[in-house]
């Protein structure tokens, strides 16, 4: 996987702009841009199995969810506990689930996995919705904000928006960065192979299923990094974190932006949650806010009848049609 220096230069852009986005924007602007990246967090998490090793993956959610209610049972009821552990703690429960999932659910192809992913993420779903573990329908509080703090000296304070934005920030500009790094590794260069050929790189030599379950632990452990900041920034958990219907959308998330891009990813989760504010704001749709689903259900069938390679490939299709030029590039 390469990078030209144009996109690296584009992404660094939107990143800037993202880091002055809460100085000229309404704290409703903040706290909408919060659960967007937060939500982009997820996209990546899935892009590497999906778009990077070719395994569609219905359990996100599970691992999603799984982070956040670890970071609730874990915090102290009556004081706040250190994000230095608290972090690794949720990140952790979610990528050993990931492991438990991927163990078993990489022995079957197709279809069968698919299937698999969901069954296992349907079963976490129904412990925290049906036992007391995890409260039951009604869900738990996080009653007490985790510290961010070296000794006495507080370095950041969760519970400022301002200051959680710029955390979430730097959280998916850090798993963007982290995850680029790993496609560009020879561990990235073999997922590759598995996804464009899986036979022939077993032919090679490759014992494919280590590479694989690999990478499931590492995305079940990106969506848990997702999970914890979900947690931290609603203070509240519940059973619906772990529904399919998450899944779902990160799914859409990540073919909408674009298969196969991390970048694509992050776009995508953008469009999406926007596309979904757009459709329910009754300032702007009147009336056909109440039927938002269909306006977004034909947005997102045009998006991929129109776009086959995702937003992504929106300006590689402007150009060939206003120049003719199609450049290098498939």
């Amino acid at each position: 996987m390469t990078t030209s220096r144009p996109a690296i230069a584009l992404c660094l852009a939107a990143l800037a702009g993202l880091a002055v986005y809460p100085l000229v924007t309404s704290e409703f602007g903040v706290d909408l841009a919060t659960k967007v990246l937060i939500y982009a967090i997820l996209a990546l998490s899935l892009e590497l199995l999906v778009g990077q090793v070719g395994l569609v993956c219905f359990g996100q959610a599970a691992f999603f969810g799984i982070a956040a209610y670890a970071t609730v049972r874990f915090s102290p009821e009556y004081a706040a506990a250190a994000v230095w552990w608290l972090l690794p703690a949720a990140v952790g429960a979610a990528a050993l689930f990931a492991l438990l999932m991927g163990a078993l659910s990489l022995r079957t192809r197709g279809v069968y996995f698919i299937m698999v992913t969901l069954a296992f993420s349907q079963m976490a779903y129904y412990v925290f919705h049906d036992t007391p573990v995890g409260g039951g329908t009604d869900g738990i509080y996080l009653n007490v904000l985790p510290s961010v703090a070296v000794g006495a000296t507080q370095l950041v304070d969760l519970g400022d928006p301002l200051h959680f934005y710029y955390v979430v920030l730097g959280s998916m500009a850090g798993c963007f960065g982290f995850l680029a790094l790993v496609l560009r590794s020879r561990f990235g260069r073999a997922l590759a192979g598995i996804r464009a050929n899986e036979q022939r790189m077993r032919a090679t030599g490759f014992s494919t299923y280590p590479y694989q379950l690999a990478a499931f632990v590492l995305s079940g452990a990106i969506a848990g990094v997702a999970g914890f900041l979900f947690a931290v920034k609603d203070g509240f958990v519940n059973p619906e974190l772990l529904s399919w219907h998450l899944s779902g959308a990160a799914l859409v998330m990540i073919i909408l932006g674009g298969l196969g891009h991390l970048r694509g990813a992050v776009i995508g989760a953008f469009a999406l949650s926007l596309l979904e504010e757009l459709f329910q704001s009754r300032e702007l749709m009147g009336g056909f806010s109440e039927h938002w689903h269909l306006g977004l259900g034909a947005s997102i069938i045009a998006c991929v009848a129109l776009l086959p390679r995702g937003l992504i490939g929106l300006p590689r299709m402007l150009r060939i049609r206003l120049t003719g030029w199609r450049g290098s590039g498939s």
